[in-house]
């Protein structure tokens, strides 16, 4: 007998039928892209083309950046069917004693304005965030408490402890380095790197894109066709280099920059300089997070494993899996991420207050529910709780430039979150 002849068909194409389809692309995120950009568009017609100028693009960047980061810790939260009430709350007493600790405790041994303040305080932020995420999370998968009841009695106890932490009285000025993690001037990158970091992204995409289909090749998947593929990379890079471009073409204000020429030795002319801000640092550090988490949440056992917990607890648990033991690990990711956010909070506005995170669980749970995490649990993405928290964040900007009213901002928001719940129950129930 002879064996018989291995196969030299080509890997079978994905199925035809749209544009759309060929692309694979998600029909919700296209929405959300969609809808951000008729929100985008309603808003700069309204604010006479205010709202799509550079400089209201970059600090809108850097308004989400805070948002963002803990909403794709939110993400993994909803997926096991479970809520957090008190990311705000932790935001909040994290961000009081990291500026506590910068004030008074750090220059008592380290001296004012010593290198190791500012990543002292960035690591304190996550011990302490880390720590109380994992207490809470302890608190409901081995005392068996409702993450609402925990998380709710979480919100009260840390709005409480960061008052107490110094009599409700503000703490300010932070170390000049860790002022760096809030945006601003201090933050702003430069154009050099910022076309850097474009170029990177741009050569990542790309390989990730050919990764992917060799992947898909190899183990007989079906593969997009070539010219979807580079579409899809096109399309990508060009909204990178876009972004950068708006970055780069956001100047410094001329005073700060008439120093830095001073301190570097060059001539101020007559017109002045136009040195742009750049990329913003909490803006690349938000990025990066959502990249982290993205690996985690689809490429690693843990991720694996929380998806399973929010399928379906009871199998997940007579497979093998340590639901306890995971669900804890989800809540204390979640409060270190909340500890990353109260850096950037507590940099950006210099000075440690009590109202630091007031109302962040609201935008950080409708950021996640926006982008396609389901309440029911067991389907979400971080990219799609990213974009959800840009797309908060743009309305918030937004009526904020129209002078709309605090109260009315809440209202809208609120809306918007019942409406956001209410089309993922109509999708859901379509697709089954």
């Amino acid at each position: 007998m002879t064996a018989p002849a291995a196969s030299t068909a080509p890997p079978p194409t994905a199925a035809s039928g749209s544009f759309l389809s060929k692309l694979e692309i998600d029909a919700r995120m296209l929405g959300m892209l969609a809808a951000l950009a008729a929100i985008w568009i309603g808003f700069d017609l309204l604010s006479g083309g205010v709202f799509l100028t550079p400089r209201n693009l970059w600090n809108l960047s850097v308004q989400t950046a805070s948002v963002a980061i803990m909403a794709t810790g939110m993400v993994l939260v909803i997926v096991t069917r479970n809520i957090d009430l008190s990311v705000g709350a932790i935001l909040g007493v994290v961000g009081m004693i990291i500026g506590v600790a910068q004030v008074q405790w750090l220059p008592a041994y380290l001296g004012l304005e010593h290198p190791l303040t500012a990543p002292l305080a960035v690591v304190l932020a996550m011990v302490i965030g880390g720590s109380i995420g994992l207490f809470q999370g302890w608190l409901i998968a081995y005392m068996s408490i409702p993450s609402f009841i925990v998380t709710l009695g979480g919100l009260l106890v840390w709005r409480g402890a960061a008052w107490w932490v110094t009599t409700g009285q503000t703490v300010a000025p932070m170390d000049t380095r860790f002022k760096a993690f809030g945006g601003g001037v201090e933050g702003a990158l430069g154009a050099t790197t910022t076309w850097v970091i474009a170029a990177v992204a741009c050569g990542l995409i790309i390989i990730a894109l050919g990764l992917s289909r060799r992947r898909r090749m190899r183990f007989g998947f079906p593969v997009r066709p070539g010219w979807a593929d580079a579409v899809i990379a096109a399309v990508a890079c060009g909204i990178v280099l876009a972004a950068a471009t708006i970055a780069n073409a956001y100047p410094l204000p001329a005073g700060t920059a008439r120093r830095w020429a001073e301190a570097n030795g060059l001539v101020w002319p007559e017109g002045g300089l136009f040195i742009p801000h750049g990329v913003a640092l909490p803006v690349l550090i938000a990025i990066l997070v959502g990249l982290v988490m993205t690996f985690i949440a689809t490429r690693r056992r843990f991720g694996r494993y929380v998806f399973a917990i929010g399928g379906n607890p009871e199998a997940a648990e007579l497979s093998g899996i340590n639901t306890r033991w995971t669900l804890m690990k989800v809540f204390g990711l979640m409060g270190l991420l909340c500890g990353i956010s109260a850096c950037i909070s507590t940099a950006r506005l210099n000075a440690a207050t009590n109202a630091a995170g007031t109302l962040d669980e609201l935008y950080v749970i409708a950021s996640a529910v926006i982008g396609g995490t389901s309440l029911a649990g067991g389907v979400g993405t971080i990219a799609g709780a990213m974009l959800g928290a840009l797309v908060m964040q743009s309305l918030q900007s937004g009526m904020v430039l129209l002078g709309v009213d605090t109260p009315l901002q809440n209202i809208v928001v609120g809306a918007v979150l019942v409406l956001a719940v209410w089309v993922d129950s109509l999708y859901r129930r379509r697709i089954k």
